[in-house]
């Protein structure tokens, strides 16, 4: 999965299709992102005690990685991302369209 929690992406299908947002969780191992702002969910929570309060909810839900592309500041749009050795032999991503290392 070429997406990390905190990267910028955005929505290249579905409902939310053009939106942008901050990566909150990457969960890798279903293969799906949870991204601010996107694919918004309404759930219904009771009361937990006195303190917390029930009520009708909003919160993001999970989306498939394959739905969401990398958002480059440079170029201003979604592009895919490749990966290159330095010559420390550290392996870092890299934007395909105009070749900036993307982890800093």
């Amino acid at each position: 999965m070429n997406i990390k929690s905190g990267d910028t992406v955005v929505v290249i299908s579905g409902k939310d299709k053009g939106k942008k947002g901050k990566v909150l969780t990457a969960l890798p191992k279903e293969n799906k992102v949870i991204v601010q702002g996107v694919n918004m969910l309404t759930k219904h929570q009771k009361a937990q005690g006195p303190m917390q309060q029930g009520g009708i909810i909003h919160q993001e839900g999970p989306i498939n990685v394959s739905k969401v592309m990398y958002y480059c500041d440079k170029d201003k749009q979604g592009v895919r991302v490749g990966y290159k050795f330095l010559e420390n032999g550290d392996k870092v991503r890299i934007c395909k369209k105009c070749g900036e290392v993307l982890d800093k």
